[in-house]
């Protein structure tokens, strides 16, 4: 079901040349400076796989895939990608990518299932990264390096923004809060998820949360996580499972806390044979992907995704994802859009 964040009096800061002019020029300058400070380097990324291979991202397992017969295959089918979490661990194999480098690629996919809205969009562009490690590398202090490393590119980045457009003004703050869902819950007891989000984020304006997919206290994990690709079961540093986690910011222009990207230090042997039990996937095992992470013919890594069109809303002060691609939105939806001053591509 879509649903519509109406947010009041809003007025765009930037006509619709000047929003391609900035999406542009943010689109470039942030992936320069994420390739640069992770060392990584760009390759071409696939639009589909083909289905039986496990290299298709399962997001939380509910999620259909887009997919179609190959006439020259004899109707084998293929998979839109959701992501390309494990796409990019056989590319750093095959590519023979050492330890301290990495990928990345610009990632375009269907997702069917979204319920749309002012933040999801059949339409799904990120620029998906994967850096090759060593095994010392896997504990909660180099994924908190990884971290801070992208958060100040998008800082560079909200910087160059704001000098090419006078009309906005920053709003990320200078260092970036890091806490483990199981703390959050522990501070919030009776908010939801969303709900804790919204007031962790509310106060410090840019926050990490470590273990996403690792059930909590509770019994329930903060949020759901395919259990092949993030390391979200390892015990790190404080005790807590959990070697992954999501990056949000405050949405000054939504009032709400605004995902921007998902990543972590991936599975080793180890933790998939793990979580494959615990969420009783272990047919898939015999999968290719996962025949190749249990034979140690892939690399170890850390990786993630980062939202193109969610960045650009951010720095532009935009109020739905329509506004900065082009997508297909129920017609009530456009209506309203329109009522309230939100001019969808």
């Amino acid at each position: 079901m879509s649903y519509l964040i109406r947010p009041k009096n809003y007025r765009p800061l930037l006509n619709m040349n000047e929003t391609e002019q900035g999406i542009k020029e943010i689109k470039e300058f942030f992936q320069d400076n994420l390739a640069t400070g992770l060392r990584l380097r760009r390759v071409t990324g696939p639009l589909f796989v083909l289905r039986g291979l496990g290299i298709n991202d399962d997001l939380s397992g509910k999620e259909r895939p887009v997919s179609f017969p190959i006439k020259d295959l004899g109707d084998a089918h293929a998979e839109v990608v959701h992501s390309l979490a494990k796409w990019k661990r056989l590319t750093l194999a095959d590519y023979d990518v050492q330890p301290g480098y990495g990928i990345y690629t610009d990632m375009n996919a269907i997702r069917a299932d979204e319920e749309l809205g002012n933040l999801h969009s059949l339409y799904v562009d990120q620029w998906d990264w994967e850096r090759a490690i060593r095994p010392e590398d896997r504990n909660i202090d180099f994924l908190k390096r990884m971290v801070r490393c992208i958060y100040s590119a998008m800082l560079r980045t909200e910087f160059l923004v704001c000098e090419r457009f006078p009309q906005l003004t920053p709003s990320l703050p200078e260092s970036i809060t890091f806490i483990h869902a199981e703390e959050l819950l522990q501070r919030y007891p009776n908010l939801s998820p969303k709900e804790r989000e919204d007031a962790i984020t509310r106060e410090h304006g840019a926050v990490f949360i470590i273990g996403i997919g690792c059930p909590l206290s509770h019994g329930e994990p903060h949020d759901l996580r395919a259990p092949d690709y993030d390391d979200y079961s390892t015990p790190a540093d404080n005790g807590l499972p959990g070697l992954n986690g999501d990056l949000l910011v405050w949405n000054e222009v939504l009032g709400r806390a605004f995902e921007l990207s998902s990543m972590g230090i991936r599975v080793d042997k180890e933790a998939l044979l793990r979580q494959l039990r615990d969420s009783g996937k272990e047919e898939r095992c015999e999968l290719y992907f996962h025949k190749r992470l249990l034979e140690g013919s892939l690399p170890l890594s850390v990786g993630g995704g980062i939202g193109q069109s969610r960045l650009c809303m951010l720095y532009l002060k935009k109020a739905h994802i329509g506004e900065i691609q082009a997508s297909i939105w129920p017609e009530q939806m456009r209506h309203d859009c329109a009522e309230i001053g939100i001019p969808l591509i």
